[in-house]
């Protein structure tokens, strides 16, 4: 007899963030045919830099992902310094990351990535302002603002940190809600044109090595840094705060005057930040600057739950990492790498597949895949690169397999995140299941 033909699936992803539009397109690349609801116009330029790590540099490029048309910089280091002094604490250099990891580093504008990503998708089918309200996971499908119910065979749930799929997957809305991590940021950017006839901007730069240098504040009990590198060809100086949160009053956390961003006197803090040396050339309404954000002072969220919820055999996923503040706070910079990741798992996993009595055994592969990996990322997320045995007996818990060594120094800490090769995981996941 002749065998079944293979169709494609009907895939839904809700949201067109970084892990939505690469998770549409690495399924659409798999033979799917894809639609894509976002509940905003794309009418303004959002967003800071990020870092576009190894690991996830390997799943773009897959996608024909361009970093020159994306104007992404190298990054030949990571280092932490002190913010006073600048006197080097720790630094890994990666300068040979392509030969030690199998793929480079990069620093990119959110946007410029967002953009070079929404060149790869110009055959999906993208709908914007449909705001997705509410799904039936049993039934396949999502019920827009507007009443119309949209079938799918899988759905993807990539709808960020205010998320109502997530609620569906988990199957209860209270728990998916974010909850407060403690841990406060804001971001901006100053263009290097305005800097560089600055001396004092001129001599910080021959302390600073080129990648992500972090400005550890070592003064303080509390937690807190600067991390600092460029983007765009290197015509933008990209800077990101992050501290524990200062209590305003019941139930809230001050997510906005993290450090003093000048030499005149600050009323949350003392003297001897690492800002203290940045104050020259960083002027008093820096925090204000126009980053493209839409709110540069945000707080950081955590999700209370598992990353991973037990997926039933019904048609919806939910990508571990949809949202970098979601469930991954920014230390060590795999929020996003890892939304990359989860398309990768995705577009992999469900290549070759035809038939929609199939999703379930391959969501479980997708489990099988991630969930481990991914929540020893989110519990590295937790602290500072350097202080990874603060957290050693917790990632013990997720050792693959168990028993298995952890990252516990920086430089162990880079091999796991960067080196990890997610197609190489879908296939051997893929050849035990068969």
């Amino acid at each position: 007899m002749p065998q079944a033909q293979e169709m494609p699936l009907q895939v839904i992803v809700v949201g067109a963030g970084i892990g939505g539009l690469c998770t549409a397109v690495a399924l659409q690349q798999a033979g799917h045919s894809v639609k894509v609801f976002e509940k905003s116009r794309f009418a303004a330029e959002i967003g800071a830099a990020l870092l576009i790590t190894p690991n996830g540099e390997r799943v773009l490029s897959r996608l024909g992902f361009d970093f020159t048309r994306s104007r992404a910089d190298d990054m030949t280091c990571f280092e932490v310094l002190d913010g006073v002094t600048f006197e080097p604490l720790s630094r890994v250099d990666l300068s040979q990351a392509r030969k030690e990891f199998g793929a480079p580093l990069y620093t990119v504008h959110r946007v410029d990535l967002h953009n070079e990503i929404l060149r790869l998708t110009s055959e999906l089918d993208i709908r914007l302002a449909s705001r997705v309200v509410a799904a039936d996971a049993e039934q396949g499908f999502v019920l827009l603002e507007d009443g119309t119910r949209h079938h799918a065979d899988l759905i993807v749930a990539a709808d960020g940190l205010h998320s109502v799929l997530r609620g569906v997957v988990l199957g209860d809305q209270d728990t998916a809600k974010p909850t407060p991590s403690g841990m406060s940021a804001f971001r901006f950017m100053i263009p290097t044109s305005e800097l560089q006839d600055n001396p004092h901007f001129r001599e910080l730069l021959k302390l600073k090595g080129r990648g992500s240098s972090v400005l550890a504040d070592t003064a303080h009990q509390t937690e807190r840094h600067m991390v600092w590198y460029t983007c765009r060809d290197g015509q933008v100086q990209n800077f990101a705060g992050i501290r524990e949160s200062m209590p305003t009053g019941e139930g809230e956390h001050d997510a906005g005057r993290i450090w003093p961003l000048s030499s005149q006197p600050d009323p949350y803090h003392q003297s001897g930040s690492q800002c203290d040396r940045l104050a020259p050339f960083i002027p008093r309404p820096a925090s204000n600057l126009a980053s493209g954000e839409d709110c540069p002072n945000r707080g950081c969220c955590s999700s209370s739950t598992s990353i991973f919820p037990s997926i039933p055999s019904f048609s919806m996923a939910i990508p571990s990492l949809t949202q970098e503040m979601m469930q991954m706070l920014p230390f060590g910079a795999q929020g996003a790498n890892q939304a990359i990741e989860d398309a990768g798992a995705l577009g992999a996993l469900f290549s070759g597949i035809g038939c929609a009595s199939d999703v379930a055994s391959r969501l479980a592969l997708f489990e099988q895949v991630r969930r481990l990996r991914a929540s020893r990322i989110q519990t590295l997320s937790k602290v500072r690169i350097g202080k990874e045995r603060e957290v050693e007996a917790e990632l013990r818990q997720y050792a693959d397999p168990p028993g298995s060594d952890v990252p516990t120094s920086f430089a162990e800490r880079c091999k796991h995140d960067y080196g990890f090769n997610v197609f190489a995981a879908c296939k051997e996941a893929l050849a035990k299941g068969a």
